[in-house]
């Protein structure tokens, strides 16, 4: 099948599918005489192995792992349900940080009035975030920069 048929069976994009291929995810597939790519059952399983992996979370590199113990019949589950557990914490601290950003977000909207007036402590919170930022970039390229005000030691 070409591309467009491993895409649609898939449930993944032409463009990723390249990608894919790109990483080694996905070996190098069979081309055809004019040189399209001619896509195998076993291809579009593979297709659908990383697609679910994503679905789930999983980055890329730890797929690229999954799809190596996959293929090995020699492989045990324990190896299998160590790199779940590692991702578990993973989303545990992604999740702890959604909830913090949401309690952030839920505290400044519940300040804000909302009204037609331009005070608002949404904008007010960003803005000296920003600030904060740009004053330890600034101070970083103090210390890193050389002050050409100074004589150069001789």
């Amino acid at each position: 099948m070409n591309i467009g048929e491993a895409a649609s069976v898939s449930g993944v994009s032409t463009k990723m599918i390249r990608h894919y291929e790109g990483l080694a995810l996905l070996p190098q597939v069979s081309r055809t005489s004019s040189g399209y790519r001619q896509y195998s059952d076993k291809d579009v399983s593979r297709l659908r192995f990383i697609r679910h992996g994503r679905d789930l979370g999983f980055s890329l590199d730890r797929i690229s792992e999954l799809l190596d113990l996959w293929q090995n019949r020699e492989r045990s589950s324990r190896q299998v349900k160590a790199l779940a557990q590692a991702h578990i914490v993973e989303l545990d601290e992604k999740l702890k940080e959604l909830q913090e950003m949401k309690a952030a977000l839920e505290h400044l909207m519940h300040n804000c009035n909302g009204d037609d007036r331009p005070d608002c402590p949404i904008i007010e919170s960003l803005a000296s975030e920003a600030a904060v930022r740009d004053g330890a970039n600034n101070a970083h390229a103090r210390k890193t920069l050389p002050d050409k005000r100074r004589k150069p030691a001789r």
